[in-house]
């Protein structure tokens, strides 16, 4: 018994080591050949490379290895990185959501590499072909306790996805000099995982558990890389464009007609290290903004999408924390149009990484001509803590002179993350200076997040002084709208932030997937003379079924001092200055997300300052893939002060697509917003004739809630990206 333990013994630790042996040794060899990009993979090469596969399962269970596998093959020829993947699926049927680029795979089937080039786990890259061969790509950055990704950033590569028989093939290159990496840090951070929408699971080639995001740079594989070249065979990648658009505003009787060429330019210095310049930028958005209806005593931000900011957009976005950030890159050129840019941006070294942007707008009526600069450097001092610093300067210009008129930011940030990826924290100061400013003008910030399957806790603490004045930032809790008095009041304050969430998992149940127990936020903001100016209590839970479809209760509840009058109906009549007490209940349920029609639903009621409001939601999906998808959103807020007034604001969007193929597309949203008294129509034509290189036909129509004419307008863009 005892001999046949130890030979139990030691196969176990044979394997253990043999399995620990094959993590250490992932790797992508160096080979001078190419392939052909079509899905195939007769080459001869993919039958020379190393497998990799035996994918965990993530969701809807994250226990075991994946019934379903893929295999995953790689190697690079010094230019371009070669994937190989073939999913087994059980079923000779697939499904996706769009053929539109840069959209969401959540609803496809689709295969996904996400790379940690630097293997710094701050930022790295997204690669995603859906089984209709189209592409997704973006970039993952870290945002204070966790990891954003965004689908603005693009570059060219090369992808083929085939059905062969109950296979989904894909083959990828991307190119190594559209990546930022260093040759003398020879280890990526790699993941794989693979989306089945069919059968609603997610599968998954590092482990890691679904408390965690599967884009988390923490639980990438380590693959060492053979022979990274020492510098990139195409170093410029140019592209002019050129805008020509009509617009009338019917109120004002004016027309305007123009014609805009621009330039934007990337030139690689380095394989880390990027510059970008813009000339005469055309920063016209194409696509718009989804509008939202703004209950709060404060402004909202939207997200950048301008491609010269997306290079690295982590190094600068990610200087602040949740609510006060010191740079927002949609504040510059909001007022006037910029002449040029220029941004050198990537790493110096494996473990130092600099941002550093300048830019210079046009003086426009009253605008006078601005400059916006910004350094950022980021070092990581050691596998477990990471620094950044930077300056953020906004001064008025006169030609190539600077006046007088500045607002600075200087800040630092120390990161913490532990060995077992249990613990973040994070720590910020940052000081304002303005030429007419010099006293209460500092931000301290601590926060700590903690993970564990089915546990989370996170507590900040956070205070921003009353002259803490970020022009290029957005800090909109420093901003009160006195609507008595009809001016705005600055003023600082502390908050206190916690959070707790307990959330069961039930692997072998035949209907439930997990049960959120409790999931428990407070936000305190404390006056400066130490008085509680608010406090709010968020208080969820959820059931959520094996098909992902769930039911969920919210529950809200504020008491607010409000020191200043406030009119959240627009009618004039001011809710005024006293302390509130106020709750809201919300119920929703949303359908499995695997289905040609998909719902959301949900119901609140309850109280409002000194009225009531009752609120119902609604989102309907139906997808006629691969031929269109259509989406409509519908939200409805009623709003009684009482003697202050009653008001019903409606929000409604209408989305249409219609795909001829994975190049063209025609996209319609419908927009109603009676709080902005705005109906938007905007419909837009897109062929993508060479990898990204595009062809826009936009008309856009706004209207009062009368449906009278306010403004209109049409554009034509081409661009044309050239990679020498």
């Amino acid at each position: 018994m005892i001999n046949s333990f130890k030979n139990l013994f030691c196969f176990v630790i044979v394997i253990l080591s043999f399995t620990s042996l094959i993590a250490q040794n992932a790797n992508i060899k160096y080979v001078d050949t190419s392939v052909k990009i079509d899905g195939f993979f007769d080459e001869l090469i993919w039958t020379n490379l190393p497998e990799y596969t035996n994918f965990y399962n993530y969701l809807p269970s994250d226990i075991g290895l994946a019934d379903n596998q893929t295999s995953v093959k790689l190697f690079h020829n010094g230019e371009y990185l070669f994937i190989s993947a073939t999913y087994f699926d059980t079923t000779e049927k697939t499904k996706v959501s769009t053929l539109k680029r840069d959209t969401s795979i959540f609803l496809s089937d689709s295969f996904v590499m996400v790379i940690d080039t630097q293997n710094q786990e701050q930022n790295g890259y997204f690669f995603a072909v859906n089984s209709l061969g189209n592409q997704t790509d973006g970039l993952i950055g870290r945002v204070n306790g966790s990891y954003d990704l965004s689908f603005s950033w693009n570059t060219v590569w090369q992808s083929k996805a085939i059905l062969n028989g109950k296979k989904k093939q894909y083959e990828i290159a991307i190119p190594l000099k559209s990546l930022n990496f260093n040759n003398t840090n020879t280890t990526f951070g790699i993941q794989f995982y693979v989306r089945d929408i069919k059968n609603n699971s997610w599968t998954i080639f590092k482990n890691v558990k679904r408390n965690y995001a599967n884009l988390d740079l923490r639980f990438t594989e380590k693959f060492t890389i053979d022979k990274l070249p020492q510098k990139s065979n195409s170093k410029f990648t140019i592209t002019p464009s050129v805008t020509t658009s009509f617009a009338e505003d019917v109120f004002k009787r004016s027309k305007t007609t123009s014609f805009k060429p621009s330039l934007d330019v990337q030139y690689n210095l380095t394989s880390s290290l990027k510059l970008d310049v813009t000339v005469n930028p055309d920063f016209s958005q194409i696509d718009v903004d989804q509008q939202v209806t703004n209950l709060t005593r404060f402004a909202i931000n939207f997200p950048e999408r301008r491609n010269f900011f997306l290079e690295n957009a982590d190094l600068f976005s990610n200087l602040g924390v949740d609510g006060v950030n010191p740079f927002y890159s949609r504040r510059i050129g909001a007022n006037s149009d910029i002449k040029f840019g220029i941004k050198l941006s990537g790493n110096l070294s494996s473990k130092t990484r600099i941002g550093v942007l300048n830019v210079q707008t046009k003086k426009e009526g009253n605008n006078l001509p601005q400059n916006y600069g910004t350094l950022v450097a980021e070092h990581q001092l050691t596998k477990n803590f990471t620094s950044t610093a930077f300056v953020v300067n906004r001064q008025t210009t006169n030609n190539f002179s600077f006046i007088n008129d500045y607002n600075r930011v200087v800040g630092t940030n120390l990161n913490f993350k532990s060995t077992n990826n249990k613990w973040i924290a994070l720590i910020n100061y940052a000081k304002s200076l303005n030429n007419d400013v010099d006293n209460k003008n500092n931000l301290y910030n601590l926060g700590v997040w903690y993970n564990k399957r089915g546990l989370e806790w996170n507590f900040s603490l956070k205070k921003v002084e009353e002259n803490f004045l970020s022009d290029v930032g957005f800090t909109p809790r420093l901003y009160n709208f006195d609507a008595i008095n009809n001016k705005i009041v600055r003023e600082g304050y502390l908050q206190a932030n916690t959070g707790f969430e307990y959330q069961k998992f039930y692997e072998n149940s035949k209907n439930l997937n997990s049960v959120r127990y409790v999931n428990y936020k407070n936000n305190t903001y404390f006056n400066d003379d130490g008085s509680v100016n608010q406090v709010s209590h968020f208080l969820n839970s959820a059931v959520f079924f094996k098909d992902f479809s769930a039911v969920y209760y919210v529950l809200n509840y504020d008491e607010i001092d409000l020191k200043y009058g406030f009119d959240p109906l627009g009618n004039g009549n001011v809710i005024n200055p006293r302390k509130y007490n106020f709750a809201l209940l919300k119920v929703g349920y949303n359908s499995a997300n695997n289905q040609d029609f998909r719902y959301n639903v949900n119901f609140q009621k309850g109280a409002y300052y000194n009225g009531n409001r009752i609120s119902v939601g609604m989102y309907l999906n139906y997808q006629l893939l691969p031929f269109a998808n259509i989406e409509l959103s519908y939200n409805q807020d009623r709003i009684n002060l009482h003697q202050l007034g009653k008001e019903t604001f409606h929000l409604t969007r209408f989305t249409g697509e219609l795909f001829f193929n994975n190049r063209l597309n025609w996209t319609t949203y419908l927009q109603y917003n009676n709080q902005r008294d705005n109906f938007n129509i905007n419909t837009r034509l897109q062929w993508e004739y060479k990898p990204l290189s595009y062809v826009y036909l936009v008309v856009t129509d706004n209207l009062n809630k009368h449906l009278h004419r306010q403004n209109w307008g049409v554009a034509f863009k081409m661009n044309y990206r050239f990679d020498i």
